[in-house]
């Protein structure tokens, strides 16, 4: 293969054949590919596109790039979710335990934040002694001991994706959807997996932004994935506001054990978990219908038995097996925890969710540049949802920072985020298509 040829026939708009994209990719792993040489086809696809069969071909390729995971000796279904991502979307910490307290086993790979959204397993760092990266051998025995691991990418899965992606990233080529796709797919067809549920979000606070775009992005996900030999189904979600009540990291995990001890009922991020939560487990046959699936669900969140698996997953990933019982003393705290009062009363109308994304970036919680090392403690708790009547006075949320001078900056941001108007808005759907599945 002369890498240049391939590129040159991309550039003009023509349709690679898999064996041809295949040595691509290979030359891309064994880094035989330069960057630039990477740099201008990922740009060439951004511009010309990729029909399915050449999406399908590239996600494949850099699939077997690397170590292909399977689970000899578990006798559960395996499964897993993939979100694309938005503020305050802290689903993974809660839907994963659930799932497994539900007869799943749930190996899943999570990323690190991008942009204004947070990332699962900086989440999870807040909690001492959790190790996002363990080794094969710690990762199946926790799988078999608890149904359950979030973990990272590690080295040898998928390694031509972690390059591109790693290129995309410096080239303004991230947005290009076969690219999208590759990336996400690659790493869940080489994880082992027997099923997948996507949840492909919308709105100020997610990656696409609009309703459409998302739903263009979930019909290729499943197609592709389907493609692939991967059961595959999507809820496409609306993220016009901060999915939990909390935005950033020992915030987010606090929530999440809220969300597990029944602290969160009636809410959208209960809404959400639940029904991705039914399609995991009746898309691996544990149910008879999306109804009863939702139902078991449910009753593990209940019982308890989800929290408790939540517990033992973090124990046998390096965390303090008391970690669940002592979270507030275990988990890092701001120094300034301040309440942020609504400058008027009526209603909460609108949110600019990337707004409070990204200023939990500037408080530090999240990365400024690539590699750099995050704050933690800080970000914002207490969100009210849309629709919520407020007088002027009443806390809108708390910020948590790490000094006064940002204490003010976020303050000011998240007053500025809210839109507060005389009249209650209409309540939107959270849930508006699902594509794929039986």
């Amino acid at each position: 293969m002369l890498a240049q040829e391939t590129i040159r026939k991309k550039r003009d708009g023509f349709s690679l054949p898999a064996a041809e994209i295949a040595d691509f990719v290979r030359a891309l792993s064994d880094e035989t590919l330069s960057e630039a040489q990477a740099a201008a086809f990922a740009m060439a696809v951004y511009f010309r596109g990729m029909d399915e069969a050449e999406t399908v071909a590239l996600t494949l390729a850099m699939r077997d790039s690397g170590t292909l995971l399977a689970w000899p000796g578990i006798d559960r279904p395996i499964a897993d979710k993939h979100s694309t991502g938005g503020i305050g979307d802290n689903v993974s910490l809660m839907l994963a335990p659930i799932a497994a307290a539900c007869g799943l086993a749930v190996p899943m790979i999570s990323g690190r934040g991008l942009g204004a959204t947070g990332g699962t397993l900086d989440k999870l760092e807040s909690i001492p002694g959790y190790d996002v990266s363990p080794d094969e051998a710690r990762l199946r025995r926790t799988i078999a001991q608890t149904g359950c691991a979030i973990v990272g990418q590690t080295a040898t899965l998928a390694p031509a994706d972690k390059r591109l992606y790693a290129i995309r990233d410096v080239t303004a080529t991230v947005e290009s959807m076969p690219l999208i796709v590759s990336s996400i797919l690659s790493k869940k067809l080489a994880a082992g997996l027997q099923t997948l549920v996507l949840d492909v979000k919308f709105g100020g606070g997610a990656f696409m932004q609009d309703a459409d775009g998302a739903m263009e992005l979930a019909r290729l996900l499943v197609k592709v994935a389907n493609g692939a030999g991967l059961p595959t189904a999507a809820l496409v979600t609306d993220m016009n506001e901060p999915l939990a009540d909390a935005v950033g990291n020992a915030v987010e995990v606090e929530n999440a054990l809220a969300f597990l001890k029944g602290e969160k009922t009636g809410t959208r991020l209960e809404r959400i978990v639940l029904a991705l939560a039914a399609e995991m487990i009746f898309g691996a046959g544990l149910a008879s219908d999306r109804r009863s699936a939702e139902a078991a669900a449910a009753d593990a969140l209940a019982s308890g038995r989800a929290l408790e698996t939540f517990a033992r997953m973090i124990s046998a990933l390096g965390g303090a097996a008391d970690f669940v019982e002592n979270a507030d003393t275990r988990l890092p705290q701001a120094p300034i925890i301040r309440p942020v009062a609504a400058p008027v009363s009526g209603y909460l109308a609108k949110a600019d969710a990337r707004a409070i994304g990204m200023s939990v970036v500037t408080l530090g919680g999240g990365r400024k540049k690539p590699g750099a090392r995050i704050d933690h403690r800080v970000g914002y708790s207490g969100l009210q949802p849309l629709g919520t009547a407020i007088e002027a006075g009443e806390p809108l949320g708390f910020v948590h920072a790490a000094n006064e001078d940002d204490c003010a900056a976020a303050t000011h941001a998240l007053r500025n985020a809210f839109t507060i108007t005389a009249e209650a808005p209409q309540e939107r759907p959270l849930v508006i298509e699902r594509i794929g599945g039986a």
